[in-house]
């Protein structure tokens, strides 16, 4: 079935449903919203500005309507279609299953269909021994919709699904009745509460199902096959502290606790399901008692329970046994499925990561060592800081002061202590895997390295022994284009370091990097920090390889393609064999979880895309998967025009005074969508330095311009042109798949963009000039993208998307339009202060926000 029939017309169907909804003026709000967004289609084309477009629909619709009641009219239109905007959602999430080929290329079952020999297979099993996936949610504030609303999507979808009008009648009703808009903003721990819907209601059976489903097509046991974890999950909310001052070390705890009530429910309600099927003579005792010890150690410790997740392996163990010796192993698949989900999620559900800036460490140690001084006067902190970064590491990690919070007077110190030693209550409590990794954001040196692992030592001195294991993986984040370039010699420096050296040791020989494709488009433009990341993925593997080190890349990808997002499975399809593919890590976050795993359906298909993806070069050689150093070449030369190009506008003075003026990204942290604040400093005024990268993407997203997505890809592709060296460029497009992902996910950026909407910006006498260069570069990567993939239109290789987006951004128009016309109202009145037009721009963005589905 095609989008237009399973999507498209279901749409228009059930949008009429709402012009009958039993509210006030609904009738009229949608009919006039009709027209209202054909004649902004119709006027935008005729080159009027949105306060013309708006005044003039005033004066044909509303002539006689009071100005305030005239606003109230917007307001009004916003609202419905924000709903317009989850109905299309429900509608999408119901025809999954006709829109994509589940079965099809990337899937579990495709990549079994294509091991047609005995070699392949064995093949993959000696590759599924160092292979896996880690998804990892995070809580970054780019989702708009409450979790009130995104129950209304799951359930409404569902009814669409059956085609239950009196349901979906009823849904829509609730929906209108239901704010979108978050009174407070949300703790980290109703950050986290609100995921955990997803690992208990999605993921646990999807990533559970697809390894059964993989173990059980290679003709293996599913209880005891040697790698169940092909597929786990990562949880940043709650231990994510960077710039968020929120999060505490009991914020940790708490949210670690949540994770093991979360998988323990899971486990009860398996359990339960069990005792209704297997009620054999000796099975039934044995999943009686199972039942029982789950359910009191979920809600009655004073009764026995499972201390660790190996007993109740043991004790789920024990009943198979019998279930195969005495009653033909009937319902033996249901049972082994229990089994292979215990030994996925363990006692902990999902790993909590522990995250924190650099600096802050750097801060820390500062007043750690002011103490030390004051104990110590042959000690001196102003001669520490002036000794080279060689001596700092020695003695960082050579010292052993003891460190008591008590000893100090400084909040931070003490929770940043605190945080550490919450590392080991969590493992000893969800297991070694609850807890095991501390991700240093804005890491640029060894030192950054060492400063974490020497407090983790002084931390964990009352759990550990002298040269016994700090159970801690410690995860530098490489984030600038600068510090891409020096990663490998950073990692270099750490693997001479004897100490370090054996901490890697003590962890299996395996370090994770993570690399940062937010802040790396936001520093260098979208080429250059896309292909950044790639050379020094290779140098990082090289320089790892030469100390028999095996690394981990941890991609910290966001939503939209300006922060990494996009078809993520094709860029790990793409790499070759001198970048390292042990295991794949990725974030997944915020609108991007809903949008993308928001359903069972979607999310195995999703997450096995990505699966298969990081296989494909090792079981099936493909040219796709290998660059040439010619080719490599022609992409240094396209990521440094790409980024001179992006530099000319990061370094324009018009540049940051545009974004702060012009653009909704002062209002950002006004949404109350998230626990962390848009920026990173509060203080000193507005700088470039301290945006965050979502805020960042976000804001040129609402301006429908999505400078980060593709700035720079026309200008690079026509420098090479001019210097006779289109048909390589045209040639790389053809031959690479790595390059072909780039265009074609930058094509998603240009798809959502309409310069048309602030077509009245080239006439501002501040910014009319810059507004000029953006659409001048859009026009031009719009141009110079077609020409060199040979496509008639953006995405026609990928209808499915093009005409999702089409529709989406015809919803939207309206809100686009309403929110453009109150910022411009407020350049031309000069009226920055007005609380209707700050109300109409803060409103509009969760509509314009969510029908993008991965615009921040």
């Amino acid at each position: 079935m095609n989008f237009s029939s399973s999507v498209a017309l279901k749409y228009q169907i059930y949008n009429s449903l709402f012009l009958n909804l039993p509210f006030q003026g609904i009738q009229a709000t949608g009919t006039h919203l009709a027209l209202f967004g054909q004649h902004c289609a119709e006027n935008l084309q005729a080159g009027q500005t949105p306060v013309e477009i708006i005044e003039s629909f005033w004066d044909d619709y509303y002539e006689k309507l009071e100005p305030e009641k005239r606003f109230d009219v917007l307001f009004q239109f916003i609202q419905y279609a924000e709903r317009q905007v989850v109905l299309f959602d429900a509608i999408e999430e119901s025809a999954f299953p006709q829109t994509h080929q589940l079965d099809g290329p990337g899937s579990v079952k495709h990549l079994l269909s294509r091991l047609d020999t005995p070699k392949l297979r064995e093949k993959l099993l000696e590759k599924l021994s160092t292979y896996s996936v880690r998804l990892v949610l995070t809580a970054h504030p780019t989702q708009f919709y409450p979790g009130k609303v995104l129950g209304i999507i799951n359930d409404l979808s569902k009814a669409i699904e059956i085609g239950k009008i009196e349901d979906i009648q009823l849904f829509l009703m609730q929906l209108g009745k239901t704010g979108f808009v978050n009174r407070e903003k949300p703790t980290p721990l109703d950050e986290a509460i609100s995921l955990g819907w997803f690992l208990e209601n999605v993921f646990y059976n999807s990533l559970g199902n697809s390894v059964f489903e993989l173990i059980k097509g290679l003709e293996r046991e599913p209880h005891d096959f040697p790698f169940p974890q092909l597929l786990s999950l990562g949880f940043w909310p709650g231990g994510d502290r960077d710039g968020n001052p929120n999060v505490l070390a009991q914020t940790t705890l708490d949210v670690a606790a949540k994770l093991r009530e979360g998988i323990l429910r899971c486990y009860y309600r398996d359990s339960r399901d069990l005792k209704r099927r297997l009620t054999f003579r000796g099975v039934e005792e044995w999943i009686t008692k199972i039942d029982q010890k789950i359910y009191a150690t979920l809600y009655d410790p004073e009764a026995q329970t499972y201390s660790s997740c190996q007993e109740l392996i043991a004790d789920l163990l024990a009943a198979r046994e019998i279930l195969v010796s005495e009653h033909n192993g009937l319902f033996l698949d249901k049972l082994d499925l229990f089994i292979l989900k215990v030994r996925i999620f363990g006692f902990f559900f999902a790993s909590l990561d522990i995250r924190q800036d650099s600096r802050k460490h750097g801060e820390v140690w500062q007043i750690i060592l002011k103490n030390l001084e004051a104990n110590l006067p042959i000690f001196s902190l102003e001669q520490f800081n002036a000794w080279s970064e060689d001596q700092k590491i020695q003695f960082l990690l050579t010292n052993r002061m003891p460190v008591d919070e008590n000893d100090f007077s400084d909040p931070f110190v003490k929770e940043t202590l605190r945080s550490f030693r919450a590392v080991g209550q969590i493992q000893k409590q969800n297991g070694r895997q609850g807890c095991h990794r501390y991700i240093i954001s804005n890491c640029g040196s060894a030192l950054n390295v060492v400063e974490v692992l020497a407090l983790a030592k002084l931390c964990f001195s009352s759990q550990i022994v002298e040269n016994q294991e700090v159970p801690l993986d410690i995860v530098p984040l490489f984030e600038t284009i600068d510090d891409l370039a020096e990663a490998h010699e950073s990692m270099r420096k750490l693997y001479t370091i004897p100490q370090y050296a054996e901490h890697l040791r003590q962890r299996g020989q395996i370090q994770t990097i993570m690399l940062g494709y937010s802040d790396g488009s936001k520093d260098g433009g979208y080429l250059r920090s896309n292909w950044s990341i790639y050379r020094a993925k290779e140098a990082l593997t090289k320089v790892s390889r030469e100390f028999g080190v095996s690394v981990i890349f941890f991609d910290g990808r966001g939503g939209p393609p300006g922060r990494g997002g996009g078809n993520n499975a094709s860029f790990y399809a793409a790499l070759g064999t001198e970048i390292e593919n042990r295991e794949i890590h990725v974030t997944i976050q915020g609108q991007t979880i809903s949008s993308t795993y928001g359903t069972e359906s979607a999310a195995k298909f999703n997450i096995e895309k990505l699966f298969t993806a990081g296989l494909d070069n090792s079981l099936f050689k493909s040219r796709d998967g290998e660059l040439s150093k010619k080719e490599k070449s022609l992409l240094d030369d396209l990521a440094e025009a790409a980024y001179q190009k992006y530099l000319d506008l990061k370094n324009d003075p018009d540049f940051v005074p545009y974004l702060e003026k012009m653009t909704p990204l002062k209002w950002y942290g006004e949404t109350n969508i998230a626990s962390r604040p848009t920026a990173r400093n509060k203080t000193g005024g507005f700088k470039f330095a301290d945006l965050r990268a979502i805020p960042f993407v976000g804001s040129w997203a609402l301006m429908k311009q999505n400078v980060p997505g593709y700035f720079g890809v026309g200008a690079a592709i026509e420098t090479l042109e001019k210097s006779g060296r289109g048909k390589e460029v045209k040639n790389l497009y053809r031959e690479s798949l790595f390059f072909r992902t780039l265009l074609e996910n930058s094509m998603q950026s240009l798809s959502k963009s309409n310069f048309e909407v602030t077509r009245y910006l080239e006439k501002h006498p501040d910014f009319g000039d810059f507004w000029k260069i953006l659409n001048e570069e859009f026009e031009r990567s719009n141009r110079e993208i077609l020409k060199i993939s040979s496509q008639k239109s953006l995405l026609a290789t990928n209808p499915t998307s093009g005409e999702s987006i089409q529709l989406r951004e015809e919803i939207v128009l309206p809100l686009i339009v309403i929110q453009q016309f109150a910022l411009q109202k407020m350049q031309l009145e000069e009226n920055f202060e007005s609380e209707v037009y700050h109300k109409l721009v803060l409103r509009a963005m969760f509509g314009i926000i969510n029908a993008a589905r991965n615009s921040a």
